[in-house]
């Protein structure tokens, strides 16, 4: 089990992508959002490493971006 702190490590990784494939796409957080099904507010929490989401999340994440799943975890070869 990852320590609080490779926890947060991990998840501000993940959040980061998130962003950076979002804003790559000239996205706001509330078009993500409508476009995932999710809420704005829930997009920016996982971009600041807040949320954990579910992998149900993620795959809605990505297809909302046009993206593989496995690009949002790009970062972590």
């Amino acid at each position: 089990m990852a320590s609080d702190r490779a926890r947060k490590q991990i998840l501000t990784k993940f959040g980061k992508t998130l962003r950076d494939l979002r804003t790559e796409r000239g996205m706001s957080q509330w078009a993500a959002g409508d476009a995932a099904g999710l809420d704005h507010n829930y997009i920016g929490m996982i971009e600041r490493g807040e949320r954990n989401p579910a992998v149900v999340n993620v795959v809605k994440i990505a297809k909302a971006l046009g993206v593989p799943p496995g690009e949002l975890f790009r970062e972590f070869k």
